[in-house]
């Protein structure tokens, strides 16, 4: 678990983030949500350790990552795994290679271990056979399965995506939300996603943190959404018509998020 309590972060004379708490649970897909501009990249900067916040707690587990040493911070790293929005692919490396690169910089494994333990996660997101391809040789999609790969290598307590669907298809979207649900739920990890994408939101937000103008303004799940009462989440996940009418399916029929959208291109075939 993640707790983030009274946050605030600012760049010379502008704040970013205003006096932020929030908690990211272990087990769940946790997903932060905002506007561009809101704060929400500055506050997963934060989380990771890239930025510093001025004020505020930053505990994983209990322990403060803003008092932290060194020595520390480089230990905690090695709990945590990152998939980044272009996936960050090393355009030299292999697949295998790609996956094998954390396994060689932080742990005592040999060869043959850091292979295995590489190939076995390849395996998990379903690249087996790819693992000698380069990332050029490779769909969109699959790359950012590969990334996902290395960040599960080292077995992290803590995963942190940056736009996991960026520049993917509908489809491969859902594909690669499914993967990091399942991912999470079977080995318990605390999942932070950085989403502007709302299939995910409504697909497999479990814990959504709303962003709004460096504030914290709502917090709740894909079900509890659809009944929010703040105008700007409101405006911000069903600014289309498309998301308007299964809103309207989810409130009227009280059918699941997925489901709804299904019922609806069922219903609507005209429609995107």
């Amino acid at each position: 678990m993640i707790e983030v309590k009274n946050v605030t972060k600012s760049f010379d004379d502008k704040t970013v983030l205003f006096d932020v708490s929030c908690t990211f649970y272990t087990g769940k897909t946790n997903l932060i949500i905002g506007q561009s501009g809101s704060g929400k990249t500055v506050l997963m900067k934060s989380l990771v350790g890239l930025l510093r916040p001025e004020k505020g707690e930053i505990l994983f587990d209990g322990r403060n990552l803003l008092t932290m040493s060194s020595k520390e911070i480089k230990e905690l790293r090695k709990e945590i795994g990152m998939l980044f929005q272009g996936s960050a692919l090393f355009d030299s490396e292999t697949v295998l290679g790609n996956v094998m690169f954390p396994l060689m910089m932080f742990t005592n494994m040999t060869p043959a271990e850091q292979r295995d333990r590489a190939m076995f996660c390849i395996e998990r997101v379903n690249l087996a056979g790819a693992e000698n391809k380069y990332p050029s040789e490779i769909s969109g999609g699959m790359q950012k399965r590969a990334a996902i790969a290395r960040a599960i290598s080292l077995n992290p307590k803590y995963l942190f995506c940056d736009e996991p669907n960026s520049g993917l298809d509908p489809r491969t979207s859902i594909l690669i939300d499914e993967l990091l649900s399942d991912i999470t739920h079977e080995y318990d990890i605390t999942t932070v996603i950085n989403t502007h994408d709302m299939n995910s939101v409504l697909g497999i937000g479990q814990n959504i943190v709303f962003i709004n103008k460096g504030h914290r303004e709502w917090v709740g799940n894909m079900k509890e959404i659809f009944a929010t009462t703040s105008e700007a989440l409101n405006d911000f996940v069903f600014a289309t018509d498309l998301f308007q009418e299964v809103k309207e399916y989810i409130l009227k029929n009280g059918f699941t998020a997925q489901g709804a959208a299904r019922r609806h291109k069922d219903d609507h075939p005209d429609k995107p």
